[in-house]
């Protein structure tokens, strides 16, 4: 049993379902946004170096960027460059982030705004329907749509770049490009047989092509004729990028590459261990109060009791120890602990009961 306990692993429940946002076809572009900050980056300024971060704005449906130059980490940062995405993008239906400290005061302050019909932040960047759904703490895999891209932009941004320190224009200008170079990255195969035929990308149903040079064909119509064609040309040409997005790339990112199997599912009252320092010995332990459900059923979250407090955490990160409490008498399978040896257990991670 202290092999049981000092060798347990976190066991990666089934991968679920992709959520509505990454299946939502035919809407708008940007209507469901995810949030990420990468950097910081150096920028000349006069004579003197400051640093600056990004805002990655990515859709989840069509995988489109939008960067936006961030000067510091503050909340006020994070509001003002989501006053200037939704100016240029137009207001989202959800947002998405991580449990970063400046993406929670944003979410705070919208959410006292939306109390208020008349509150600035609800004017300017959401409406009643919009809402921020946060990953928990300690789960970046939750956050695989953005955390992936920022790796492209971040390729695309250094292979511009000299050893030069860029001064403020130079680097609002590399970004751009970077997020040009990204939107026009391809999402489905390239098709082989018919070369006129280019892959889908996300500036498709930005810009109506890859690039933005060539423009949807037009036909020309008489003046009686203009409120019911055009309309349809163009909702056709629109519907055409869509009908390719269902049936080329769709099918792509529904395939599941890992987590195939299904795990023992956490319940209230086990004993676990909080997977997050680097050194095995800096690992926390708990006991699960609650268990949350994702979409499929499945246990991906609980709220976990240490001895500091109550903290919540994806289950990827907690080992299930297979102990047991206020069990006795004739059980002679299992090990289990007894009512003082789980105060013990969670007092700290240097001492193991006795009983084990």
């Amino acid at each position: 049993m202290y092999c049981k306990v000092y060798k347990a692993t976190p066991t990666t429940p089934r991968m679920g379902p992709l959520p509505p946002a990454r299946l939502g076809a035919f809407n708008r572009p940007f209507s469901f946004v995810g949030l990420d900050y990468f950097g910081s980056m150096q920028v000349r300024v006069g004579r003197t170096r400051v640093k600056r971060w990004v805002a990655l704005f990515t859709c989840l449906s069509i995988r489109a960027v939008h960067l936006e130059v961030v000067h510091s980490l503050s909340t006020m940062s994070c509001k003002m460059a989501i006053r200037r995405f939704v100016a240029r993008r137009g207001s989202p239906v959800e947002f998405y982030s991580d449990n970063g400290t400046n993406f929670v005061g944003a979410s705070n302050e919208l959410k006292s705004e939306l109390k208020s019909i008349n509150g600035e932040l609800a004017e300017t960047f959401t409406n009643a329907k919009t809402k921020w759904l946060f990953n928990p703490p300690s789960s970046p895999h939750m956050g695989g749509a953005w955390e992936r891209l920022v790796r492209s932009v971040k390729a695309a941004f250094f292979a511009m770049s000299t050893s030069r320190c860029p001064d403020e224009e130079t680097f609002a200008t590399l970004l751009v490009e970077a997020e040009g170079i990204v939107n026009s990255r391809p999402l489905t195969f390239v098709p082989l047989e018919a070369g006129t035929q280019e892959a889908l990308t996300p500036n498709h149903f930005l810009l109506a092509s890859s690039n933005g040079v060539v423009q949807p064909a037009r036909t020309l119509s008489e003046l009686k004729s203009v409120g019911r064609s055009d309309w349809n040309l163009c909702r056709h040409l629109v519907d055409l990028f869509w009908r390719r997005w269902v049936k080329e790339y769709l099918p792509m990112i529904t395939r599941r590459t890992k987590w195939l199997k299904d795990t023992r599912s956490l319940q209230s009252g086990d004993l676990v261990v909080i997977v997050e320092e680097p050194v095995r010995n800096g690992w926390i332990r708990g006991r699960v109060l609650e268990t949350r459900l994702g979409r499929d059923g499945r246990v991906r979250r609980a709220v976990i009791q240490t001895s500091t407090g109550t903290v919540l955490r994806p289950a990827t990160k907690l080992a299930l120890l297979d102990v047991q409490e206020g069990k006795t008498g004739s059980q002679t399978q299992d090990q289990f602990y007894g009512s003082e040896d789980v105060t013990a257990y969670l007092a700290g991670p240097s001492e193991i009961p006795r009983s084990i």
